[in-house]
């Protein structure tokens, strides 16, 4: 039996038609600028997410620098994230001209910021933290919140994993001034390419980051100021419209999915299977277990023809890119613990119980034949 990681072709046989229909219909318009179709995916993600604003854009990468540009960070400023993440939680600081700031991750949620670290990091420069909800897990952001808003700091919040999620009832991306959204082939919610958008409740810096990614322009040829090309195209809006009337189930379907795994492998001494924090909905984008003898346990389920991934191999402080800010192993604890460990086994809507049973099958022989002792 294979089970891919991720199957996004079986997504798209249960959906063929309307996708089909989608594409056909902005090939037949010409749409594929801007137009219609993308204003139709920003009202109706707008409206399914409860937000006032929806800004589409060329990616999620582009997403946090245009809002880190439109809120006047730059040259002299420090931006607070976390040690484990993709780079683009951290690249966009410094392509504002800003230092990224790290700090470990929460000792018992291994994939969201540790509270007491973001605080002890805070200096007088610190003019944002970009808080990252990985993996479909909330972090604390309440308790983020309340020491930023005492601080005078921005929280932007970098939902690229967490479509959905909430806390408390409230949805991630909505607690900051802005949340910023992937819709990389591969999130919960994905294009058949590149795509993004940012969320906000705010007029004023909605306009700004409109204009800002469509050449300083909210109008052809009327330039209010220097900006960039980052404009969802018509093909990619259309797409992403035709999936989001399916958005929640599939959510659904990947917590039922989870619970399964937890109910096959939480007994494993071995492993640690991922913890849901109280109070919230993890919508696990992926499903990432700790385990003893990973690499070894990676290769026999290659044998298996079970794919995995790591996300991620190494903590971003520790990557050449960020040599220069003099980080050591020590200073992330967590992070660095958790690098050595993590492993992501196949989730996503469309797995079959008996593809989960045999994931859960295999990674339990590994450890019972002795392989993983």
């Amino acid at each position: 039996m294979h089970v891919p990681l991720v199957d996004l072709k079986a997504q798209y046989q249960n959906i063929q038609h309307e996708i089909e229909h989608s594409i056909s219909s902005v090939i037949s318009d010409t749409a594929f600028i801007g137009g219609k179709y993308v204003n139709q995916f920003e009202r109706s993600f707008a409206e399914l997410y409860g937000v006032k604003h929806c800004i589409p854009v060329a990616n999620g990468t582009d997403s946090l620098y245009i809002l880190m540009r439109m809120l006047g960070i730059g040259a002299g400023d420090e931006v607070i994230t976390v040690a484990n993440s993709w780079i683009s939680s951290a690249e966009t600081i410094g392509q504002t001209g800003a230092r990224p700031v790290f700090v470990d991750v929460d000792p018992v949620y291994f994939s969201s910021m540790d509270e007491v670290s973001f605080e002890k990091a805070i200096t007088p420069k610190t003019k944002a933290v970009i808080a990252v909800h990985l993996h479909g897990q909330m972090l604390q952001i309440d308790k983020i919140k309340v020491i930023c808003d005492e601080r005078n700091i921005l929280l932007i919040e970098d939902c690229a994993q967490s479509h959905f999620a909430s806390l408390g009832g409230k949805r991630a991306g909505t607690f900051g001034i802005a949340g910023s959204f992937s819709f990389y082939p591969g999130k919960n919610l994905g294009a058949y390419g590149d795509a993004g958008c940012i969320i906000t409740n705010d007029d004023a810096l909605a306009e700004k980051c409109r204009m800002y990614a469509n050449h300083g322009s909210l109008k052809k040829h009327d330039h209010r100021m220097e900006g960039i090309n980052s404009r969802m195209d018509g093909l990619q809006a259309a797409i992403l419209s035709a999936k989001l009337p399916h958005v929640l189930q599939w959510t659904a379907d990947r917590i039922r999915v989870a619970g399964t795994y937890d109910a096959l492998l939480g007994s494993e001494l071995h492993i640690t299977i991922p913890k849901v924090r109280p109070g919230t909905v993890h919508t696990f984008h992926l499903y990432i277990i700790q385990c003893e003898k990973r690499d070894q346990l990676k290769d026999y389920l290659a044998e298996k023809n079970i794919e995995t991934a790591l996300h991620y191999p190494t903590i971003l402080p520790l990557l050449p890119a960020y040599n220069h800010l003099g980080y050591t192993a020590a200073n992330f604890p967590n992070a660095y613990k958790y690098q050595q460990a993590c492993l992501s086994i196949p989730i996503y809507p469309e797995i079959t119980n008996e593809q989960i049973q045999y994931v859960a099958s295999a990674i339990n022989a590994f450890y019972a034949t002795g392989k993983g002792a």
